[in-house]
Order: C-alpha cells, then structure tokens, then sequence
C-alpha cells in the first residue's frame, strides 16, 4: 500500500474488533488507514483492486463514529445526516445500502441506513428530508434537488464525512460537474466534513484528489492518496470458435451456443454487451436455444425499475445462471457469487474492462475470469489489446473535463431556490469546484446574467427573467413557480430523441417552402442522432427503399421518394462507447507488429498475412489509404484506428474536400477502426495524376473553414444546443402536472437558437454548443491530433480490387435492413466481395 503520509491508526471499538475476528477477516492496512485520515480531517482518495474491500474502508469512519455517539436521537433535530453517499447508479446504491445493513445488523449498531433515488417514493423522500438518516445513500440528481430547498442548512449542517462510489465514473461528464458544484455547496453547510473517493480505474490519480479537495483556498488543494497494489491476476480469455469469424456486424450471433454453455458450466455469470439494442437481441437468442430452461435475465436502463430490483434481488439470492446486462451493472455491483464474466463484443477501453470483469469473483485475493467474445475480426485486435492492457493494469479513463457552463446556469438557479446570494461569494464557492477552478470572473458574471434575463438577445421577455436582484443587492428565485419548475427538471441527463420520418410528395419537395412541407404518411421513427449531420438532399434508406431528406419541421424528418439509387449520406456503425485512445494506439501497434499476431485466432492471423501480401499494413503513426474500383463505384478506404465520433467527423470533412475536387463522392461509412468513402470518379486516378493530393486532402485546415461550413449547414448544432438549453434551465421539460413533448421542446430550442445565432453568437448557451460539439459529437481534438500524426506519413495502395482488410467496412456500406428477394440478393453478394478480397489472382 503507498499513502502520502502516516497518521496513527485509532483502535477498533470492540464491537468491531469482535465482528471482524468472527468472519474470521482482520481490518486491512488501507481500511484502517481511511480511519485514521477521517479522524484526522484529511479529504482521501482511495485506489483499489475490485474486491479489496473499499465500500467497508469508505464507510468504517462513519460506522465507527456513530457507534461511538453518546447523545439520543431526536426526531426533527437539526444535522441528523451524518454520512453522504453518492453513486453514479441507483442500483449500485440500493445494493451497497444492503451490504451496508448487514454489518451493522450484526454489530447491533443503533443507525438507520437509507436510499434515495428517483425511484424513491415520494412521502419516503419528503420524510427523509424533516428527519434525515444517520446514512443516505443517493445519486448526483438528488443531491442537486436537496441543496436547493430553502432548508438545505439545516439537513446537510452536521454532516461530517461525504463518500464518492466510483468517483472516476462521475468525475467526467456533466453529471461530475454538477456534483463537484454540489460538494461546494456543501462544504458551505457544513465546512468540516471529510470527503472520501472510492476507485478502482484511474488514469490521473492527481486529477482525482484535486477533484475532492477545495480549490483556491488557503488549504491544500489535493486530497490524500492511498493506493493499494496486488489483487490476483485476472483470468481472461478470448473466445475462440469453430465457427467462421465475422467480418463485420456487431452481435456476434456465431458465439451464443458456446456463451450458453459457458453459462452452464459455472455457477452464475453476468454477460455484459454495450447497449440496450444488443442486450435485447443476446437475451433473447440465448433463451431460443436455452433448452434446459436455465433461469437467465435481463437488466438494462429502460426496463421497469420494480423489474430491475427482482433481478437484482434474485442476483443476490443467487436464484440466476446469468444476467445479460448494459453499464447498469458495470460499476461496483458487490457480488462476490459471480464465477464468471463475458463480454459480447468489444470493450472499447481498457478500464471499462477491467471495471466489468471485476464484478466476477468479487474478492482481492482470488482472480476473476472472464471470456471475450469478439464479434467481428477488427474486435478480435481490439479484445486482445484490451487483454493486454488488463494483465498492465493499465487505466484510459477519461480527463476530467472543464466545468460546462449550462451545467452552472442550473447550479445558480438551485442555489437561488435555497436563499439569496451574493455574487462575490456564489464565485467563490463555485471556483472551490475542481472543474470550475479556472473560471473568471467574467464568464460566471454573464452566466448570472443568463439566469436572470436569458441574455441580452432574450431580455425583453419576462418568462427567461427565473432570478432577481433585491434591494440589497442580493439575487433570489423570481417567484416559487420557477422553484417549482427547476425542482421537476433537476439533472444533466438528456434523454435521446427520436424524430417521426414522414413521406412528403414530389410536387411539395418541388416547391422547398416551410407550408408546403408538412408531411403526410408515416414511415417510422429513427433517432434523431442520426439525423443530425444530414442536409437536405441528402439521401438514406429506410424500410428498404432510398428516400430523400427533405428537412425537419418540428418533430419530423420530412422525405421524399427519389429515383436515385445511390445514397449519399453517412452510416455509422458501432457500439455506445467509442474506441479509447488507447486502445485505438495499442491495436495500431499490432497490425504493424507481425510478432504479435501469433497471438491471435488463425482466422484472425491468416487474415492480417493475406492483407500485407495483397496491399499493406497500416504502420502505428501513419496512415494507410487504399483505392479500388468495384462495380460502376470507385472506393477509397483509409485506416486511422481513431475511433466512430472522430472517423464521423473526418469523413464529412473529407467528403466536401473530395467534392471541390471534382471526386464526385456519394457517401461514406466509419465504424471504429475505418473510414470508406465511394464515390462516381476514379479515386486513385487522381491521387495519382495529383488531382487530389493526400497531402492537401487530410491537411489540419479542415478543422477550419471547412468544419465552420459544414457546421453551419447541418442540423446538429440546434440540437446540441437543446441539450444545453434543457440543463441550463432555459427550457423545461416538465412543468407541474404535464411533461413537454419533444415536438415542443424543439420547436422552443431552434427559435430560441435561431434568435441567439443571429443577434448573440456569443451567448452562454453558444458558447456550450460548440464546446459539446467539439468534444462529444465531433471529437474534434482526437481529429486535429490524428491529422498531425499522419502528416508526411499517408500511404496510398492503388489497387486493382477490394483488400481484405477493407471487407468490413464494405460489407456496413449495405448493412440497411433490406426484405424479400433483395435480402438473398445481399447474402449473395457479401459472399462474393470476400472470396474476391481473399481469391489468389
């Protein structure tokens, strides 16, 4: 164990010592070093292998010290609420509330042990608030909800420790700025609680401890770290099958019988998948060939939480064989009854690995066991990769991201519901906030401002005016209906649309005008992500047939037929999570490394030896761009290992620059490992006569003018910008007694967007636009940094036929649900593109 410093270690009360000697355990070094830094008023970063106990070491402190009180409870008495827990998952919550009533059970502790989440009933929560338990286990959203009632002082004003479950998991999101904002807030009420991280995967132990501490303060501004080494080796392996591996497809629906009998032969296993889609689809075909009726379930974010909750109670009965599940379960479930963990796809980063395979065998000195199941051949590298990492231990969790400015527009509304504030000191307590410690003084200024008029171009109406100046130069809630309407719309989790696909006629296409489109038939739904980067013209498939995008009107996406057979729109493939960084570089290395592949199936290995012989490999730090005709289309396939969001946005990029070229592209795919882009003119023709020039092609200035015009023409600012409108508060979702649909949510957030992009580029809610555009749905910086890696180091392959390493991504350009005869047609045809990437002639 490495700690930053040694403090004497308080005896154990003998109720403890009696209860560890009959388990047969003794407290571990770092339980006991917890102890002593909470006893010492010292903020503690713990990091710790899965199954080293740290949810005990988190809470002894607090058990300890309340075992230890001498005064009576009394109902209603000021800072009842001695012990703040924060989870990133209600289940993960509920279950340690659980693990936590046993102990303290068996000791014969006199603390009454709470949960409270959005599934919490309501006269629970509002009882909870006039008489606080000892211990409440809760969730960002709710913290932020209880810090802006007017009696915030008088729950949170006793409490002495505050515990963060899985601190790498809130820090890196929006959800992580609100809460760091919430532990401001609270350390206001209460200026001598001790804040506690518990990890098990961090990339940047500093980052994290500064995350904990107070900022810009006289005191130090990192909490202590103690890190805890060892845990047993895990136990992972890759799925290798008879069966032939798949060249693309995301499922991996060749590996359901072996996964089913990996499920008999051990006691219970968790299969985890990326999403809710693959979780629905893996559940179902394990149970059509389930024929000795093995009980499995089910548990992901959109289920009925009464549902979730049986399937984790008869998880800890041990009543299941398995559980298909999504991240729901991914973090800190205590189960140490899991034998066994399998992946069904890809991990897409190295601690998200190691996270999930440390629900199996839940105990330090025992190793876990997993299976990886690939479901294509680049997830094969990708899985090995990932292995490779977990037996380094090493970490690519996410950097924590600067404060979003949305994010404290809703923090300073909350924090005006609780009482009137100063502007000076709502400062200052917000730059004590981690993310916030850079903030001027300036920008929180304009964002107050925001908060009470919606800025300059929104002042004249008075339904954006939610906070006001009083006489003494205070700011509080305008009235309690704003109050009201923050407390119903609380969170930074935004829900993904979808948008209705409606058939307009040609006559209406023809005439282009806002009346004319307005839509007639129904053709389904899509989600509105994938709507997002389109312009009108553009043209997809849908139910089998090719359909022009005409515009969205409201909450449609207007089509009409077209004869053109060619669709020119991106389609994206691949899981929830984009490939890491690191793993992206260390599946890069392997390809260029032969040695390595006789790590690899001999599918997989065969399959890389065939591709140096009939073109290249991509090298680490270069790029390798392959041409070829096939059919009456020409392709150009390049292989940057960057990951989906990244590839999504080099490809829209490169297409524009494709077009001025006169290379008269038609669309494009990427998935996480390659772009494809084909197109009408000969790609390698003029890559060759210097037409078109790699060179000038993939230059870092198409992150300039380029990215500002085909930012301008899409759809996915306005709707980026209606995320931010709903956290900042400028919009709701709910009001009291009636929720918004999200036909009017986007009718509000484009006018709003419209008016702003016009007279006030410069707004709050601008600026946190283009931030989020950037980083979540562009990935901007990953693209700047792979434009600069390649640069002077671009390989062209003029081929004369497909390569093997470009199945793949050809087999997604046709991977749109076709029905009926057409659907051989498509078999027949994917069987023909491989045996001509891999024919010898």
């Amino acid at each position: 164990m490495n700690v930053q410093s040694i403090l004497p270690v308080p005896e154990l009360p003998p109720a403890f010592s009696a209860w560890f000697e009959e388990k047969g355990w003794a407290p571990r070094e770092h339980q006991l070093a917890l102890l002593a830094r909470a006893d010492a008023k010292r903020d503690t970063l713990l990091i710790a292998p899965t199954g080293a106990g740290k949810t005990l070491a988190g809470f002894l402190p607090s058990l300890v010290d309340l075992a230890g009180r001498k005064t009576v409870r009394r109902t209603n008495r000021p800072g009842g609420l001695h012990t703040l827990y924060i989870s990133p998952l209600k289940a993960l919550a509920v279950d340690v509330a659980r693990n936590l009533t046993t102990p303290a059970e068996e000791m014969g502790l006199p603390i009454r042990i709470e949960t409270r989440t959005g599934d919490t009933p309501a006269a629970r929560r509002q009882r909870q608030k006039r008489n606080p338990p000892d211990i409440l286990l809760t969730t960002p959203e709710q913290l932020a909800l209880l810090l802006s009632h007017v009696d915030a002082d008088r729950m949170f004003g006793g409490v002495k420790r505050v515990i963060f479950d899985e601190l790498h998991a809130l820090v890196t999101s929006k959800r992580g700025d609100l809460l760091a904002l919430g532990l401001a807030r609270l350390r206001k009420h209460a200026p001598d609680l001790v804040a506690t991280g518990l990890s098990a995967t961090v990339a940047d132990p500093d980052a994290l401890a500064g995350w904990l501490a107070p900022q810009n303060t006289e005191e130090p501004d990192r909490a202590d770290i103690v890190t805890v080494a060892g845990g047993a080796q895990p136990d992972i392996t890759i799925l290798e099958s008879e069966e032939r591996l798949p060249w693309a497809g995301h499922m991996a629906r060749y590996a359901f019988p072996q996964v089913l009998e990996a499920i008999a032969a051990h006691g219970t296993t968790l299969v985890f998948v990326n999403t809710r889609a693959q979780a629905e689809l893996v559940f179902r075909e394990l149970w059509s060939i389930n024929e000795d009726s093995l009980p499995i379930a089910l548990h992901h974010g959109s289920l009925d939480v009464g549902q979730r909750r049986k399937v984790e109670e008869a998880m800890a009965k041990n009543a299941l064989r398995a559980v298909v599940a999504t991240s729901t379960l991914d973090l800190g479930i205590d189960w140490g009854d899991v034998d066994l963990v399998i992946h069904v796809g890809a991990p897409k980063g190295a601690s998200r690995l190691a996270q999930r395979i440390g629900r199996s065998n839940h105990r330090m000195d025992e190793p876990s066991k997993a299976i990886l199941v690939p479901a294509n051949r680049f997830e094969v590298l990708e899985c090995r990769a990932a292995l490779n990492a977990n037996y380094d231990r090493a970490q690519d969790t996410p950097p924590i991201r600067d404060g979003a400015l949305d994010v404290l527009a809703q923090h300073v509304l909350g924090m005006a519901c609780s009482d009137a504030f100063a502007i000076q000191d709502l400062y200052d307590e917000v730059r004590s906030a981690y993310p916030y410690r850079l903030l001027t003084h300036e920008s929180f200024e304009r964002v107050v401002q925001f908060v009470a008029t919606g800025g300059y171009a929104l002042k004249t109406y008075e339904r954006y005016a939610r906070i006001r100046q009083r006489k003494d130069g205070l700011w509080r809630v305008a009235n309690p209906d704003v109050a009201q309407q923050y407390r119903l719309n609380v969170g930074t989790i935004i829900e993904m649309p979808v948008l209705t696909v409606r058939l307009v006629s040609a006559k209406q296409a023809a005439q282009r005008s806002s009346n004319a489109l307005r839509g007639g038939r129904i053709l389904g739904q899509v989600e509105e992500y994938f709507l997002e980067t389109l312009v009108p013209g553009d043209s997809f498939l849908f139910g089998g047939e090719v359909v022009k995008f005409e515009g969205i009107r409201e909450q449609d996406a207007l089509v009409s037929r077209t004869e053109s057979g060619e669709p020119k729109i991106p389609s994206y493939a691949g899981g929830k999570f984009p490939l890491s960084t690191y793993l992206a570089d260390e599946v890069r290395r392997m390809l260029a490394n032969p040695e390595s592949w006789d790590d690899l199936p001999d599918q997989v290995g065969d399959w890389l030896r065939m591709q140096r012989d009939k073109s290249s490999l991509p090298g680490r730090d270069g790029l390798l761009v392959e041409t070829f005709p096939r059919g009456n289309r020409h392709y150009m396939v390049c292989y940057p290992f960057e990951g989906r969001l990244a590839h999504q946005t080099l490809g829209m990029l490169l297409t524009r620059r494709m077009e001025r070229a006169r290379a008269k592209p038609l669309g494009f795919v990427a998935t996480d490992y390659v772009l494809g882009v084909w197109g009408l003119a000969d790609f390698g023709q003029k890559i060759a006569d210097g037409s078109m020039p790699l060179g000038e092609l993939f230059a870092q200035s198409m992150l300039g003018d380029d990215l500002e015009e085909w930012m301008g023409e899409s759809y996915l600012l306005k709707r980026t910008f209606r995320a931010c409108a709903l956290i900042s508060g400028l919009i709701e979702r709910r009001h009291p007694g009636q929720e918004k649909s999200g036909r009017q949510m986007t009718v509000s957030s484009d006018l709003i967007y419209d008016v702003l992009r016009q007279h006030e580029p410069d707004h709050v809610l601008m600026q946190s636009t283009w931030a989020d555009a950037a980083s979540g749905l562009l990935d901007i910086a990953r693209v700047g940094s792979m434009l600069a890696r390649i640069e002077g180091r671009i390989t062209h392959q003029r081929l004369d036929r497909i390569s093997p390493l470009a199945v793949p991504v050809m087999l997604e350009i046709g991977k749109e649900p076709v029905f009926g005869e057409a659907r051989d047609q498509v078999l027949e045809d994917a069987e023909s593109l491989i045996e001509e990437a891999m024919s010898a002639s």
